[in-house]
């Protein structure tokens, strides 16, 4: 029997063993973990684009930002929709929704084929944010690779989608 709770390499069997010993494709080593890697990255670049609003004054959190980015790419949402294009849940889009009709950049409207489904569209407050935050959204990817060539980040990108392709 394989016990895999411990936290230091002399428990047990760590988790890091069985992943080399019973997936012998994966490429990491000892600590190397892929999705603590990726998280890392994206906590990192989270945090950075927030201070980066904060310090232009731009009063949204990263989690309301993604909503609006999805809006401005396309208006008039349903939050289902909305949940599937952020890989959020409901209560969570619910959330962030009510959040961003206080602030008056959403506002909610029932189908009219379905008065059961709200579809969000961006309130004229909205559309003065988009340019600002894509600009600071791109700054802060700028400073995050910074060092990275061109075809290091294709390679990245086509890794991720492989895994993600993988997985979904």
């Amino acid at each position: 029997m394989v016990k895999i709770v411990g936290k230091f390499p002399n428990e047990s069997l760590p988790l890091y063993s069985c992943l080399n010993n019973y997936m012998p494709k994966n490429q990491f080593k000892r600590g190397e973990l892929y999705s603590f890697i990726t998280g890392k990255a994206s906590t990192a670049i989270s945090r950075r684009l927030q201070k980066n609003f904060k310090q232009a004054g731009v009063d949204i959190t990263i989690e309301q930002w993604s909503v609006l980015y999805h809006l401005w790419k396309q208006d008039g949402l349903s939050q289902q929709q909305l949940c599937d294009a952020t890989f959020r849940d409901k209560p969570s889009i619910t959330r962030l929704v009510d959040n961003l009709e206080k602030l008056k950049l959403v506002k909610r409207v029932a189908s009219k084929n379905d008065r059961r489904i709200n579809m969000i569209y961006l309130a004229p407050g909205a559309q003065s944010l988009q340019e600002q935050t894509m600009d600071l959204a791109n700054q802060t990817l700028n400073e995050a690779l910074v060092g990275v060539t061109n075809g290091q980040i294709e390679i990245a990108k086509e890794v991720l989608q492989v895994v993600y392709d993988n997985l979904k």
